[in-house]
């Protein structure tokens, strides 16, 4: 499942970069961004009225979405703090390309994502990634970088190789009786997965429970398929069947039916309780301080690992992008069984056993060069879905 090729993967290579090719030029550029109604993007990478010439002091960001009332999850306020003002600038401007670039696309476009430097370095980088050797970013996309540092990788041959980490036994339940905790085994019909955290849909006031859409795998329709809780000697529990189904982002919905209700907090080694979830900036945040996610996956476990990039596109496994990835981590700390799982960081200002949700992990590399996990932000869930942690 995860890392899993398909024939997709090759055409991947393909379909969504042909979009426009290496030789597009200024007005070709201009043209598609505007068209994509991302005329206020191109203002920004333009430069336009200086809107990015910061000068000295603060700018305040919103870093997470947090409960007020642990036990209530729709009590959600902003978790705010103040960074440097040239910092910030850098950093939205890389947001500003790299959506340009995502929107635009050229041949050989596998990728990219957002790798802001420290506070005090006041600078960030796109880091796009290709398919071959040949492929070569164009010009006006270079030229309308400016002062953003592009770092480009090239990665041949995605197909070729796949190294899995060695095999574990899954982290099933022994009883029911507390309810279900994220990070254990649960079953599709067709496969295992990780059972993610409860997910929330403030416009009903409705809690879910939640796995990868991939789980689901040879189902085009997911759909009133049932998700069970597998229990160590005894029969499985269903803890209810998809009521939504987000194949992009990956992500099933499942609405309970049963004795057992989504639960908030992670069977890690020290339990954990989800107080609420990270923004974009605030996963720029932990990464301008080099900060380590955690995550606990029904069969790798427990582990951690520093952020790579953020906001990030991915083209590599079908024949359509994901946006708002976030890449973490190794190759290691995934393996089929784990898709379902989220990322987190202790929460500094909650309760001992607070945390913020990351992101869903979905996948993770399998081709030489690079090694990171990735799978959809959580504050990408919000804009597109409406749901949070």
């Amino acid at each position: 499942m995860v890392g899993e090729r398909s024939d997709r993967s090759r055409q991947s290579l393909e379909s969504p970069r042909e979009r426009a090719n290496g030789g597009i030029d200024r007005r070709a550029f201009l043209r598609t961004a505007v068209s994509g109604g991302f005329a206020l993007g191109v203002a920004h990478v333009l430069g336009a009225d200086d809107f990015l010439a910061a000068g000295d002091g603060e700018v305040r960001i919103v870093t997470a979405l947090v409960r007020t009332d642990p036990e209530d999850p729709f009590s959600i306020e902003e978790r705010v703090r103040h960074v440097p003002a040239d910092w910030h600038a850098a950093v939205e401007k890389a947001f500003e390309l790299n959506e340009l670039l995502a929107r635009v696309g050229f041949t050989g476009y596998l990728g990219s994502a957002v790798v802001p430097g420290d506070y005090d370095s006041g600078t960030a980088t796109v880091s796009i990634g290709v398919s071959s050797e040949g492929a070569t970013i164009p010009e006006a996309i270079r030229e309308f970088a400016d002062d953003v540092s592009i770092n480009t990788e090239t990665i041949i041959d995605v197909d070729d190789v796949e190294v899995r980490p060695e095999s574990a036994r899954p982290r099933i339940l022994d009883t029911a009786a507390e309810g279900a905790p994220a990070g254990v085994a649960c079953e599709t019909p067709s496969s295992l997965a990780t059972l993610g955290p409860a997910l929330h849909y403030p416009p009903e006031e409705r809690s879910f429970f939640v796995t990868a859409e991939h789980a689901y795998e040879g189902m085009p329709e997911p759909v009133g398929e049932p998700l069970s809780l597998p229990i160590r000697g005894a029969k499985g529990i269903e803890l209810g069947r998809v009521a939504r189904a987000h194949p992009v982002a990956d992500v099933a919905v499942v609405e309970p039916n049963g004795p057992v209700a989504p639960a908030s907090w992670i069977d890690a080694p020290t339990p954990a309780r989800v107080r609420g979830q990270l923004t974009k900036y605030g996963l720029a945040d932990l990464l301008a301080r080099e900060e380590r996610l955690e995550k606990v996956g029904a069969l790798t476990g427990h582990t951690t690992g520093r952020i790579q990039g953020i906001d990030a596109v991915t083209c590599f496994t079908d024949d359509f992008c994901r946006r708002g990835q976030i890449r973490w981590g190794g190759e290691m700390d995934l393996t089929d069984g784990d898709s379902g799982s989220v990322s987190y960081y202790a929460d500094p200002e909650g309760d001992d056993e607070d945390v913020l949700v990351a992101g869903f992990n979905n996948a993770r590399t399998w081709w030489p060069g690079q090694s990171y996990v990735w799978g959809i932000s959580a504050y990408r869930l919000t804009e597109k879905h409406g749901y949070h942690f």
